[in-house]
C-alpha cells in the first residue's frame, strides 16, 4: 500500500512523512480516527515507506523487494492484529490471517460487520484474546527476518479486554527496531494502560469535497448526486461505498415497526418480534440497536428546529418527521435512547436477548403509548 493509493488525508500523509525524514518515529503509535477514512491504509502504507529500500521524498518505491511484499501483505515481518471470533479452529489472528489478506487486497475500506461477514461469526462476539496477546509477544521477540523494523499493526485495539495488559511491557520496551501502530476508533474504550504508552496521531474524518470527487470518479455520479451522497456518508467512504452499491439492511424498517408496536400497545406482535430479534445474533443486535440509537438522535434534532443538520435518506426522514410530529417529544427520545444504550450494554455482556428485547419492548410501551418517563430531574419540562 502506497500513500499515493490512499484517498485524501494528505496533511497526515505530509506528517508521517517528516517523521521518518527527521528519524523521530515513535515506537508505539496510536492511529485515533473515525470509519472509512483509510486510518488503516495509513498504517500500512507508513510501514511499508519505512521499510522500503528506494524510498522517494513523498512515496514508497513500490517496486523493491519489501514493496512487492507488503502490496500483497505477505512481508514475513509485517503483523496483523485485530478482533477475531474464537472457536476450537480459530484461536489466534493467524488462523484467519488468509481471510484478513483477501479482505484487504479486496476491499480496503471496511469496518467490523464487513470483516465479520467474511468470517464463521456464528453468535459470538469479536474481541482480542490472551491467546493473541501472547502470541504477538511471541512473534516480536524473533529477530526480524528481512526488514530493518517489525511492525506490528493492530486494528481496533477497543476488543483488548484486561487481557492487554499482558502487552504492556513489550509496548513500553519492546525488541529493538519494533513498531506498534494500533487504529483505532474509540479513545475512551481502549485501555488507559495502552492509551498512555504511546504517542497519538489523529486522522480527521474525509472532506465532503474528497468523497464527492471519489463518487463522481468512481461511479460517475453527477455533482449533485455526489453532493447528496457525501453528505450522507459524513467522511466515511464505507458508507459512501454501501450508498453506490445500494447495500441496505432493514434496520430502518425494524425499528420504525418496533416503535409502532410500542405505540399501539400490540403486546402478542411485540413477543413475536422479541422472538425474531432474539435469533439475529448479538452482533446484528446489536447494530439494531445501535440504527435505534442514531435514528432517535436524528429525530432529536427535528425536534430541536436543527433541521440543517438532519442526515437521513429521504424515505427515513419522512418517517421520523411524522414521529417527531404527532408521537414523540425531546424527553420521551432522552428515555427511550437510554433504554437502547442500556440494552446494547447489556448484549456486550451476554444478557439472554429474548428477556432482554422483551423488557427494552415494554419500556418503549411505557414512554411512548403511556408517556411514563424515568423518575429524576433529567426528565423536567419546561
Amino acid at each position: 500500500m502506497q500513500f499515493k493509493e490512499i484517498i485524501g488525508q494528505e496533511n497526515i500523509k505530509q506528517q508521517l512523512l517528516q517523521t521518518v525524514v527527521e528519524n523521530r518515529v515513535s515506537h508505539a503509535q496510536l492511529f485515533l480516527a473515525p470509519a472509512g477514512n483509510g486510518a488503516l491504509l495509513l498504517a500500512i502504507a507508513y510501514a511499508q515507506y519505512i521499510n522500503c529500500q528506494n524510498r522517494t521524498a513523498t512515496d514508497s518505491c513500490g517496486e523493491c523487494a519489501s514493496c512487492r511484499k507488503y502490496e500483497k501483505y505477505i512481508h514475513p515481518d509485517l503483523h496483523f492484529s485485530y478482533p477475531f471470533f474464537a472457536s476450537k479452529d480459530v484461536k489466534t489472528a493467524v488462523d484467519v490471517l488468509d481471510e484478513w489478506r483477501s479482505l484487504l487486497l479486496e476491499e480496503p475500506y471496511f469496518d467490523l460487520d464487513i470483516w465479520r461477514s467474511k468470517l464463521s461469526a456464528d453468535n459470538k462476539q469479536a474481541n482480542i484474546n490472551i491467546a493473541e496477546c501472547h502470541d504477538i509477544i511471541k512473534k516480536l521477540s524473533y529477530k526480524a527476518f528481512e526488514a530493518d523494523t517489525k511492525v506490528l499493526i493492530m486494528w481496533l485495539p477497543e476488543f483488548l479486554d484486561k487481557e492487554g495488559n499482558a502487552l504492556l511491557k513489550i509496548i513500553e520496551e519492546p525488541p529493538a527496531n519494533t513498531l506498534f501502530i494500533l487504529v483505532a476508533q474509540n479513545q475512551e474504550q481502549i485501555l488507559s494502560t495502552i492509551l498512555s504508552r504511546t504517542q497519538i496521531v489523529k486522522i480527521p474524518k474525509l472532506a465532503d469535497e474528497v468523497v464527492e470527487n471519489y463518487l463522481i470518479n468512481k461511479a460517475q455520479l453527477s455533482a449533485q448526486q455526489a453532493i447528496e451522497y457525501s453528505f450522507l456518508a459524513d467522511g466515511n467512504l464505507i458508507e459512501a461505498n454501501a450508498l453506490l452499491n445500494d447495500v441496505t439492511n432493514n434496520n430502518a424498517g425494524l425499528f420504525a415497526e418496533w416503535l409502532r408496536l410500542g405505540f399501539g400497545n400490540r403486546v402478542p406482535a411485540m413477543i413475536a418480534f422479541t422472538d425474531t430479534a432474539a435469533g439475529w445474533g448479538r452482533e446484528n443486535q446489536k447494530n439494531f440497536l445501535k440504527y435505534g440509537i442514531n435514528f432517535l438522535r436524528e429525530c432529536s434534532l427535528l425536534l430541536s428546529g436543527a433541521y440543517e443538520l438532519v442526515k437521513l435518506p429521504p424515505q427515513t426522514l419522512e418517517v421520523a418527521q411524522k414521529l417527531s410530529e404527532k408521537v414523540l417529544d425531546l424527553a420521551m427520545v432522552e428515555a427511550l435512547i437510554n433504554e437502547l444504550e442500556q440494552a446494547h450494554y447489556h448484549i456486550e455482556r451476554n444478557a439472554n436477548p429474548k428477556i432482554l428485547f422483551l423488557d427494552v419492548s415494554l419500556q418503549l410501551v411505557k414512554i411512548i403509548k403511556f408517556k411514563t418517563l424515568p423518575q429524576g430531574t433529567q426528565y423536567i419540562y419546561n
